[in-house]
């Protein structure tokens, strides 16, 4: 039909070590040089780099040429305009997945692993060479698209944040956080190391390991299911601080609150410190499952 514009293809990537290295000593001959005299030597970063730039190539060489283009580095992301109907490509580590969600609404997104010796691929879970055949079933809405559960802080000045793993909520340094925290009907005054909300998609990871120390029988949630589970970490016992209230499951319509006695509190989500919400001194953080989820593309 005249006048209707052809889908979109967002590429998405970070940078590989080599790009950083370049970055940070200028020319290819004095990042060899910085790498041979600590004993290091180019090979392996050079391989990463290569598969990661061969994939790249490949994919955007498999975009059909009628199709718009765009490519858009992890540090532009909160810059970068998403289109509703973009189909969004990852090419990299499984942690770009999470850093791409919170900056989408519905738009689907495939996950290339351009190096799965190296790279787990629970979120990147394709190779290049698949990436023809997804885009068409992707557009066509043949492709299996799995909503993975998403975690979303609201403050109380109306500012609101969302992850794909987890939140943190805790002091900005390493000094304890204290808060007031709520869920259901219990509350407590706590002083801790700060606390964790994770979906399924984060169970496998910081919360997990957290599980794993304390030997919790709390359940941890699925990627898909509709619900987030939260552990304080480091919870102190004092005359005024309690550790009663250091874990939960968060249903679909629950809530957890956390009301801040920090001048200096924060909240950010999948280890993004730069991204996130500053709490000051009695400023309310209420915590949930997000409305929204990350459509990933599964098959």
């Amino acid at each position: 039909m005249a006048g209707v514009l052809a889908p979109r293809v967002v590429v998405a990537h970070r940078p590989t070590e080599w790009d950083l290295l370049l970055e940070r000593h200028a020319t290819p001959g004095q990042v060899r040089f910085f790498l041979d005299s600590r004993g290091t030597g180019t090979d392996d970063v050079l391989d990463r780099h290569r598969r990661q730039t061969d994939a790249l190539q490949a994919v955007e060489a498999a975009i059909p040429p009628p199709w718009r283009r765009s490519r858009v580095g992890r540090a532009d992301l909160a810059r970068f305009l998403f289109e509703p109907d973009d189909i969004v490509v990852a090419v990299g580590q499984d942690g770009l997945v999470p850093n791409l969600a919170k900056y989408l609404t519905d738009q689907p997104v495939i996950g290339i692993n351009p190096d799965p010796d190296r790279y787990e691929g629970t979120l990147v879970r394709f190779q290049a060479d698949d990436i023809a055949n997804l885009l068409h079933d992707t557009y066509t809405q043949q492709a299996r698209v799995e909503g993975r559960t998403m975690v979303e802080a609201c403050l109380d000045d109306g500012q609101t944040l969302v992850a794909l793993n987890e939140l943190y909520v805790g002091h900005r340094s390493h000094q304890s956080a204290r808060y007031v925290i709520a869920a259901g009907e219990a509350t407590e005054h706590q002083s801790s190391s700060g606390l964790i909300i994770a979906t399924g998609t984060g169970a496998s990871g910081w919360a997990r390991s957290i599980a794993t120390e304390r030997h919790t029988a709390l359940p941890l949630p699925q990627p898909t299911s509709r619900r987030v589970v939260f552990f304080v970490r480091e919870a102190w016992p004092s005359v005024d601080t309690g550790t009663g209230l250091t874990e939960g499951l968060l249903e679909r319509d629950d809530h957890l609150t956390v009301l801040s006695e920090m001048d200096d509190g924060v909240c950010f989500g999948d280890g993004i410190e730069s991204d996130r919400l500053s709490i000051g001194w009695g400023q309310t953080v209420t915590i949930g499952v997000a409305d929204r989820q990350l459509r990933l593309v599964t098959s």
